[in-house]
């Protein structure tokens, strides 16, 4: 994210995420009465009512975002990172980052005796009906790594990375925007994976954010992200073969072209908001 005249107050970030989390909670709190009134048990939603809270959330998120940015009254412009870049960057840095995470994941694994999968997908009702699968599918693989990276790397980190910490002639600023954000990234997960996948999670955003970074665009992060989440789905929640893991990643990836693409040509995303 690069920032062009002003730059945006660091307290915006803050305010967004809490934000975020306050409207997330409340449109949660309000689907399960509704869900409540139409025979959801309160104390054990349906798979539908859980659906449609999720979506919801992530959506609060990028409304949160949105919201601060036109705050701004075009004082601040800003850019998410959809831009476009080259086949062989972008490949490329998605393979170092998936091999980076991954091999220090399955280090953390050994030592830590990781077991069990995540909550959310049981909580979603993958086992239920085929509907509740594919909800879960569209959200873990399409939705969520749209909406996480757009609020996450695209909107906060490109603004606490703009804080100025040098130590000598390293400029430190973007490194510890990485790790605020990994720490985020990490707890927004709290409620949907185990206790001790969090640090995991944590360095995922950590690596999305040096993608994000050291591309400079969102693109390869979303498909890592994307990447990522269909594996665990269809590996460890579903226990998918190769052919079926395979192709729900290529059409998951397809998904997040046909919806962001456009967005690398947008005037209003890519180049100015405010």
């Amino acid at each position: 994210m690069s920032v062009r005249g002003e730059r945006m107050p660091l307290w915006i970030a803050v305010a967004a995420v809490l934000l975020g989390f306050a409207a997330g909670f409340t449109v949660t709190i309000l689907v399960q009465a509704a869900g409540s009134a139409l025979g959801s048990p309160a104390s054990s939603p349906t798979p539908a009512v859980n659906i449609v809270s999720n979506y919801l959330f992530d959506l609060c998120f990028v409304a949160s975002a949105l919201y601060f940015v036109y705050l701004g009254g075009g004082r601040e412009r800003l850019e998410f990172g959809y831009r476009r870049i080259s086949w062989r960057l972008g490949i490329g840095a998605a393979v170092a980052a998936m091999v980076l995470y991954y091999v220090v994941s399955a280090i953390y694994a050994q030592l830590v005796s990781i077991h069990g999968t995540d909550r959310l997908p049981t909580d979603l009702g993958v086992h239920t009906s085929t509907a509740a699968a594919i909800g879960t599918a569209a959200f873990v693989c399409v939705l969520a790594p749209i909406c996480e990276e757009f609020f996450f790397r695209g909107f906060l980190f490109g603004i606490l990375r703009q804080m100025r910490v040098r130590v000598g002639r390293v400029e430190l600023g973007p490194w510890i925007a990485a790790v605020i954000v990994a720490i985020l990234f990490g707890l927004a997960h709290t409620g949907s994976a185990r206790s001790e996948y969090l640090i995991p999670l944590g360095f995922l955003g950590f690596v999305l954010c040096l993608l994000r970074w050291r591309t400079g665009s969102l693109y390869p992060g979303m498909a890592v992200h994307s990447l990522n989440n269909c594996l665990a789905f269809a590996v460890n929640e579903m226990a998918w073969g190769a052919g079926r893991s395979l192709l729900l990643s290529v059409g998951s990836l397809l998904a997040l072209a046909l919806i962001t693409g456009p967005l690398s040509r947008s005037h209003i995303l890519r180049r100015q908001l405010g």
